[in-house]
């Protein structure tokens, strides 16, 4: 069992399986369901516990490099997303890749537009796809190696689109020269869509086919020997925890140092999505640390707010290409489906109980505090001070990148655009000068209170004043009980006090009350 500060490495790397998912076109959890069929096969073909591991991980990982160039394959195919899932279903090989190419080149476009791009690719000899192909193993490979999964899975990785007959890429393996961690985890991801579509006797007949030319002909024809045991019951065998619980070598727990470094690669991977987002999730994240930290927040609540903003926009892989690269303004439709990436990032990790608390915050970066956010219109005390924070970074970031609508603001232009937000009621103010002292601008004065007080300190001071314990002003002002404590002690040696009713005493002789009080029924709800 991790400790509740750690994440099992397994854990994450079944969560972005759930995310690529999204980007493949395939419902959730075909990947997971994908793995453990995957490890039927290698222990009924007797692999050992190192092995198992392998291929559990190529399992996981097979397909994440496939969103990496989404632009280009927007470019060529229009949904880029529908795109990979007939990809999953297609046989591309001779006629296969000229029917997937006809079906798909140019969708969306007016005929003479198809045939230019069609005309196009076949010029090309088919290089654009095998350079795609190349760049999803190359950065699947690439994002194992930052994970620390070793060799073998970066090799295996890099050939799960080569083809038992040798027409595959980007080496053009052939046969046994193919690591047999990919071609398990490519029979297994294969057998597990058609058997989802068709049932067993589906899969069997795909199995069957394509022995020989795509797949491993002995793995093919053990499956079909072995239907019922190995395609049997996938459904209710396989779920989050059963495939966390199935990792066959010892548990890698992530922690620290280890959990940020691959946080960072979870950052760089979603931002990968499109080259106008290239390096916004760790912009965003450092953005949103700095201000935590100017913003007074305690130094763990900075370094989780980093994590945070690392992950808050992995959801974007479920949305199409067509949608983020376009240049026009968004349909209706386009806009919904748009809105809906926070949301895909809190599903994507809410199967952990340690990544969901960072995906509750990173969920929120598009929320607002007059309600007027998404995905789920949250508003005012119902946000917390990180989510406040974290939607105003990732704000200022966004307006001072290139977007393919609109040119890049500069950054006194966004630090103006942030401050009318704050003036519409729509992000925090506290929020927004932090966001920008952390962008390094000059900030707005912040006004103190007699003795040199802050306005948390204030909040504090008024709230223990009316008698809340350091449990109930936490919980109002959304901090931890710890941090209000630091607070109340700052606050005694500054207004040189010891006791409550001394502090009672000052807010009174200061005139700090509010006009209005209270009732305790409200401090009983605190």
């Amino acid at each position: 069992m991790a400790h509740p500060s750690q994440v099992r490495l397994a854990e994450l790397v079944a969560s972005l399986s759930l995310a690529t998912d999204l980007g493949l076109g395939q419902p959730m959890e075909h990947i997971l369901r994908s793995c453990t069929l995957g490890l039927r096969i290698a222990e009924d073909v007797g692999l050992d516990d190192s092995e198992r591991a392998v291929v559990y991980y190529v399992a996981l990982l097979a397909w994440l490099g496939c969103h990496a160039d989404s632009h280009e394959q927007a470019a060529w195919f229009g949904d880029d997303i529908s795109l990979r899932d007939d990809s999953h279903r297609a046989d591309k090989t001779g006629l296969g890749t000229a029917s997937f190419l006809l079906r798909h080149v140019g969708r969306g476009q007016a005929p003479w537009q198809r045939a230019r791009l069609l005309a196009s690719l076949i010029a090309s000899g088919g290089d654009a796809l095998a350079a795609m192909e190349m760049t999803h193993c190359l950065i699947a490979g690439h994002f194992a190696t930052r994970l620390g999964l070793g060799p073998e899975v970066r090799d295996s990785l890099q050939q799960v689109f080569e083809r038992w007959d040798g027409k595959g890429a980007p080496a053009k393996l052939k046969g046994e020269r193919i690591a047999l961690p990919a071609r398990i985890a490519v029979l297994a991801d294969i057998l597990e869509v058609f058997r989802r579509l068709g049932g067993v006797d589906t899969a069997v007949e795909v199995a069957r086919r394509r022995g020989g030319g795509q797949l491993d002909p002995a793995l093919a024809g053990h499956v079909c020997e072995n239907a019922d045991a190995l395609l049997g019951g996938i459904d209710e065998a396989t779920g989050w925890e059963a495939v966390i619980a199935e990792e066959p070598a010892l548990a890698v727990p992530l922690s620290g140092v280890d959990l940020d470094t691959a946080l960072e690669a979870v950052a760089d991977f979603a931002d990968l999505k499109s080259p106008y987002t290239t390096g916004h999730s760790r912009g965003v994240a450092e953005l949103a640390a700095g201000a935590a930290r100017l913003a007074e927040c305690d130094e763990a609540a900075a370094v989780e707010l980093r994590r945070a903003g690392l992950l808050h926009d992995i959801g974007r892989l479920g949305v199409s290409n067509a949608i983020w690269d376009k240049q026009g303004p968004l349909s209706e439709t386009e806009m919904e489906r748009m809105r809906m990436h926070p949301y895909l990032t809190q599903r994507t990790f809410s199967r952990s109980a340690r990544l969901a608390r960072l995906a509750e915050v990173a969920a929120e970066h598009h929320e607002r505090l007059d309600g007027s956010g998404y995905p789920r219109g949250v508003s005012g005390s119902a946000l917390s001070a990180e989510s406040r924070i974290l939607a105003a970074a990732d704000a200022y970031q966004a307006m001072t990148e290139l977007r393919p609508h609109r040119p890049a603001h500069t950054p006194e232009d966004a630090a103006r655009e942030l401050r009318r937000e704050v003036k519409a009621a729509r992000l925090d103010g506290d929020a927004v000068e932090a966001v920008l002292g952390a962008a390094g601008h000059r900030v707005l004065l912040r006004r103190e209170g007699p003795a040199g007080l802050t306005r948390r300190e204030l909040e504090v001071l008024l709230l223990l004043a009316r008698g809340l314990s350091n449990k109930a002003i936490g919980s109002r002002l959304v901090v931890s009980p710890k941090t209000v404590g630091k607070h109340v002690e700052h606050i005694y040696m500054k207004i040189e006090c010891k006791t409550r009713a001394e502090a009672s005493v000052f807010v009174m002789r200061h005139g700090l009350l509010p006009e209005r009080e209270d009732t305790p029924e409200d401090q009983a709800n605190a």
